[in-house]
């Protein structure tokens, strides 16, 4: 394959097609931004660099071979009958830990330092000292030990913070004070400040953060999800916020996107809601990881990021 066909496909395609082409990328670019455009071009496809390409588009994909996704979700494609079995599948890995740990640390610090009094008192006009906390010594709890997770338990170090980890797989279980698997989610969270969600997507995880997992919790404990929005109950999750079973929770990702305007948790009291913006995609960085995997691809070597469909990610 000297010169593969390669569909860009996401909401701008031209911005990161540019780039490619600035650099040099090895085959035939197109370039598509809708689901007509891309059944029209699929047929002679070998490579998808997109960013949720609707499904049933991949069931006109012939000559595909391999899939390398713009994000780190693959939930999508790897329950997707109409990709062949012989298609290569590989997500972004290693990117979005650092902007993600900066979103996490970000409301952190917000509520231990009680900015939001601070803000107010200042709009009062009011020079009157206010309590507020600190990192140290609260104990952060992270759900998923992947390059995310490891980010956010590295400053979660610095901020000299009791560091809990849970992974299925114990990778990552040497970088915190206290490790736990994912059939021991009760006594992993039971003495959290901050429970932070980074897992994938997967018939293993979803729903895993449920009624139970929030009755065990502290009353002054908050959730944290930047992970996946259905590994969280959303039904739970607005129970336990509403009942005081939590604290709160601050939401980036959600059981459904966007957020319709009718759910609760948009002013429910003691939550924060932001639309998937933790970890932002930017086109030179995603570009350099597929050509690097294009490469790779190329050379017949093994490529970074790859799925496992058994896993799900």
């Amino acid at each position: 394959m000297e010169t593969p066909v390669i569909l860009v496909y996401n909401e701008n395609p031209e911005s990161i097609a540019e780039y490619l082409r600035g650099r040099k990328c090895p085959g035939r670019l197109l370039t598509a931004s809708t689901p007509d455009a891309a059944r029209r071009l699929i047929k002679d496809v070998e490579i998808v660099f997109a960013w949720k390409l609707p499904p049933e588009v991949y069931a006109q994909a012939s000559n595909l071979r391999w899939i390398q996704s713009m994000g780190a979700g693959v939930e999508d494609l790897v329950v997707n009958a109409r990709i062949a079995p012989s298609v290569v599948m590989t997500r972004i890995v290693g990117q979005f830990g650092a902007p993600i740990a900066e979103y996490v640390f970000a409301e952190i610090l917000y509520r231990q330092r009680n900015l939001a009094e601070a803000r107010r008192l200042q709009q009062a006009r009011m020079w009157q000292r206010f309590p507020f906390g600190s990192l140290k010594g609260q104990v952060i709890g992270v759900a998923g030990l992947g390059s995310i997770g490891l980010e956010i338990v590295r400053r979660a170090r610095a901020f000299d913070m009791h560091i809990v980890g849970l992974s299925r797989h114990r990778h990552g279980t040497e970088e915190v004070d206290c490790a736990y698997d994912g059939t021991e989610w009760g006594i992993f969270v039971r003495d959290l400040d901050y429970l932070v969600v980074t897992l994938p997507l997967s018939a293993r995880t979803e729903g895993v953060v449920n009624g139970t997992v929030f009755s065990a919790m502290k009353p002054t404990a908050v959730v944290m999800n930047v992970g996946r929005g259905r590994v969280i109950d959303q039904h739970d999750l607005i129970h336990a916020v509403r009942s005081g079973q939590i604290a709160g929770a601050v939401l980036d990702v959600f059981e459904e996107e966007p957020l319709p305007p009718d759910s609760p948790l948009w002013n429910l009291p003691g939550v924060v809601v932001t639309p998937h913006i933790s970890g932002p995609s930017v086109d030179a960085e995603i570009g350099e990881f597929f050509l690097g995997n294009l490469t790779r691809f190329l050379q017949g070597q093994f490529l970074h990021g790859a799925v496992d469909r058994t896993l799900g990610y």
